[in-house]
């Protein structure tokens, strides 16, 4: 109204050539007006649309950890520490080499719990890492860390043989990160029954703010050579199992069953707690399909996962950024909270804080978060002293960015 009533007013009191003179100055300050609107308006854009993506800035607790995780005033220490870092979630382990790291029923009834990870006062740990971190907090996120996987010499695989499943040779196992490992058959409705108690036992028994499955809740390509799936995949197809375990048919097979399961899993845990978050940590796509028929892709489709974590533990930066750039990240992030998994050193492995530093500022340019594999790797076992590490986790994280808890 005002820049309306301006011109009327201009008009009659001006001559022609004063007009043109007039618009001669007026003009560079419409065309201002007309930029300035446009950039406030893109500006708000992207922030609206950024607000369910909360960034993830997380680490997995591991039974390496088990030090700090057993001792109550480690674990406040630690938190706090996390918190005062800008941290915002932690994915402690309760599945590892075929037992639950919690006093569980279910396990004791399966026969597979001789032994209960308790604290150093007979405490539960996993309800006092969630009763601290919730203090302070952060979130806390259940990490399923073998899942199919378990040791030839567990009390799962010597009590339960028929759950698991084997090559085409009749063998049973190969070489993880884990060492010598079997595999649970994900086709199996046992095996799919007992994981989906184990999980709903985590879920419900504790203030838990979720559910997380990796690489490992999937199987090699190899395997699948079983009775029971031969029998399956027969029935389903009329035709025996390919000789050639990389074969297409066969390979969309086997991960078709496991995403069914998971969404079957996915549904078990919305039913019982519906605010879950269902987090998913795989390799980078073409390896989690072609070699572990873990086909994430379709379940983040078929709208199952709430977050996203991808293993890309990389020490060369070319390869780091160009596996972080994959288009099915870049697509996830558009979703759901996406991150990506930057190994912070092993015992036997450290990594300088500068190549952490380096991927964390690649992962930040892209709008993705960050989980760091694991605690105790962030400070211990490092190249460089203790208060030179600290400081430069100190940068990585300037300001907050908390992930709310919905009750």
């Amino acid at each position: 109204m005002k820049l309306s009533f301006i011109v009327q007013s201009w008009r009659r009191r001006c001559t022609a050539a004063c007009r043109q003179t007039s618009l001669k100055y007026l003009f560079p300050i419409l065309i201002l007006i007309s930029f300035v609107t446009v950039l406030l308006v893109d500006s708000f854009t992207p922030a609206i649309a950024q607000l369910p993506r909360q960034e993830i800035r997380g680490v997995w607790m591991t039974t390496n950890d088990f030090d700090t995780l057993k001792s109550r005033d480690k674990v406040q220490d630690a938190v706090s520490q996390l918190r005062q870092l800008n941290f915002n979630t932690i994915y402690p382990v309760v599945w590892n080499s075929g037992y639950v790291m919690y006093p569980s029923a279910l396990a004791q009834r399966a026969g597979i719990q001789p032994f209960v990870y308790k604290g150093s006062d007979g405490h539960d740990i996993l309800a006092d890492l969630i009763n601290q971190a919730h203090r302070q907090g952060l979130l806390v996120i259940p990490w399923f860390e073998f899942g199919f996987m378990a040791p030839p010499t567990s009390e799962l695989a010597l009590n339960y043989p028929d759950w698991f499943t084997q090559k085409r040779d009749g063998s049973q196992t190969s070489i993880s990160a884990g060492g010598e490992v079997m595999w649970l058959n994900p086709f199996h409705p046992q095996v799919q029954q007992f994981i989906t108690n184990l999980v709903l036992e985590t879920v419900t028994q504790y203030d838990a703010d979720g559910i997380q499955f990796d690489d490992h809740m999937s199987l090699p390509y190899e395997f699948g050579y079983d009775q029971y799936t031969v029998a399956l995949y027969t029935q389903e197809t009329n035709n025996a199992p390919p000789t050639n375990p990389q074969d297409a048919a066969w390979v969309q097979w086997r991960a078709d069953k496991i995403t069914a399961f998971m969404v079957q899993l996915n549904q078990a845990v919305k039913q019982r707690k519906p605010q879950a978050i269902f987090s998913v940590a795989p390799n980078y796509y073409d390896l989690a399909y072609k070699f572990h028929l873990q086909d994430w892709l379709s379940w983040m489709r078929q709208n199952i996962v709430d977050e996203l974590i991808v293993q890309i533990y990389r020490p060369n930066l070319q390869s780091f950024v160009a596996n972080i750039s994959r288009p099915e990240i870049q697509e996830a992030q558009q979703i759901i909270p996406t991150a990506i998994g930057i190994m912070a050193g092993l015992r036997n492995n450290p990594v300088s804080i500068q190549q952490i530093k380096s991927q964390v500022r690649a992962v930040q340019e892209r709008h993705l978060g960050v989980t760091f594999f694991y605690y105790e790797s962030l400070w211990n076992d490092a190249l460089e002293p203790l208060n030179e590490r600290q400081a430069g986790f100190e940068n990585l994280f300037p300001s907050p960015a908390l992930r709310a808890r919905i009750e």
